[in-house]
């Protein structure tokens, strides 16, 4: 399989009041593309700074990570969230849906951001187009009914559907997903999980997933397990 992202001696050391906590300790992992692997280890242990880091949401205090044989710690500001935006999709366990848009709005915003900066990246240059892409993921995901809803009439299953849709809009190489089905309930949070290996089977996708839940973690097609900041 072809490493999407490798990921070479990573460290990360959190300093304050005299106290140096170092979170991740020399971590050397790749994933290959179109897997889906969680991250899994108890509470603590660094998985979502980890994942925040390979994300690009965070920085290293040292080590590399490389997309595709490009090491990212090159690009500046601009160029970084550019390939954030047209690379990286995520989910986190809380959905941070805007309150005052409907659902379809927020599906839309990512792919509203990238053509009003870039112009660029956007499968469909137009607002209507944008918006067509938007209620095609809804379908998809089983929630196209609840398009013209805010986020505040969705259940929360809905909710992170819809965080799952703007996730996917851009149609990123990689989804990164956060305890996605923490704040779910049991049934709710397994509909949640077999869509994403389905959308995984489907579009080719990989997902990155940082769970505690055994169960779900064996569906996926590989588990990477931390403990005391190493992938062990």
């Amino acid at each position: 399989m072809k490493a999407l992202i490798s990921v070479r001696n990573l460290n990360k050391t959190f300093s304050g009041t005299g106290i140096e906590l170092q979170v991740l300790k020399g971590i050397n992992l790749e994933i290959y593309e179109g897997e889906v692997a969680a991250i899994m280890g108890p509470s603590g242990v660094g998985k979502s700074t980890l994942l925040h880091i390979i994300g690009t949401l965070d920085n290293p205090t040292s080590g590399e990570v490389f997309y595709e044989n490009r090491d990212i710690s090159s690009f500046d500001e601009d160029a970084l969230a550019g390939f954030r935006n047209r690379t990286i999709g995520f989910i986190f366990q809380f959905h941070h849906l805007l309150p005052e848009f409907s659902a379809v709005e927020n599906i839309m915003m990512p792919a509203m951001i990238s053509q009003g900066s870039r112009g660029q990246g956007v499968k469909g240059s137009s607002y209507g187009e944008i918006k067509e892409n938007a209620e095609r993921l809804l379908k998809e995901l089983g929630v196209y009914e609840r398009r013209n809803h805010k986020p505040g009439e969705l259940s929360g299953g809905e909710q992170q559907r819809v965080a799952a849709a703007r996730a996917l809009i851009l149609e990123p190489k990689i989804v990164f997903a956060d305890e996605p089905t923490g704040n779910l309930d049991t049934q709710t949070g397994d509909e949640l999980f077999n869509l994403l290996i389905e959308l995984n089977k489907n579009k080719g996708i990989t997902f990155l997933i940082v769970t505690h839940n055994d169960a779900l973690a064996s569906k996926c097609g590989r588990i990477i397990r931390m403990l005391d900041g190493r992938v062990v």
